[in-house]
């Protein structure tokens, strides 16, 4: 009999929810880790790239010396599931970027940071994602962007009824604009961890 070791499983650490992702993670079964260094990335199956400032997060990861191994490991084909904050950051272009802002890429969209307004108008919303199976999704919109265009590859799992996109894959790569992690929602981590698996 084989013994499959669980999933270790990094939350980038550098800002934003990080201890929800962790959470979550831990629950699925996964080794659950958070990522500060790059001898961290190293060790780590799949990651998540949580909500919090997107230019925030991208200033502190060439700061801790994050940012390059990061690509190097998204090119090299390591699942990443980006929530919020995390879908600007895995995104190719931003509309409306920070002076100087840059991301580590890896998913043909262009994203519209803040698209809904600012923390007040934050809403949650039914959401039917028919990749997941079940019941719809609760999804918690915080200062939320959007996908504005994607690319032939990118597949859109999730929209509002206004057309916006708010949940993409390509490939081994997953974004949402919402946070399932402060809604008790599971699937999506479930999915990062189904792709190592495979």
């Amino acid at each position: 009999m084989v013994i499959v070791a669980a999933p270790r499983a990094g939350v980038l650490a550098l800002q934003g929810d990080v201890r929800e992702h962790l959470g979550v993670l831990a629950r699925l079964g996964a080794d659950a880790v958070p990522v500060r260094t790059p001898a961290d990335l190293v060790s780590v199956d799949v990651l998540v790239i949580p909500g919090g400032e997107s230019s925030v997060i991208d200033k502190l990861s060439r700061a801790f010396g994050l940012q390059g191994p990061v690509r190097q490991r998204i090119a090299a084909g390591m699942p990443v599931y980006g929530t919020c904050a995390g879908l600007i950051l895995l995104a190719d272009r931003i509309t409306d970027a920070a002076p100087g802002q840059q991301t580590f890429g890896g998913i043909d969209v262009t994203v519209q940071r803040n698209a809904f307004g600012a923390q007040v108008d934050s809403f949650e919303t039914e959401l039917e994602v028919p990749d997941l199976g079940g019941p719809p999704v609760r999804a918690a919109f915080i200062r939320a962007p959007r996908v504005v265009e994607a690319g032939p590859d990118v597949q859109a799992l999730a929209s509002l009824d206004d057309g916006s996109i708010v949940a993409v894959r390509q490939g081994r790569l997953v974004g949402t604009a919402f946070h399932p992690e402060v809604t008790g929602e599971l699937r999506f981590h479930a999915l990062l961890l189904d792709l190592v698996r495979a």
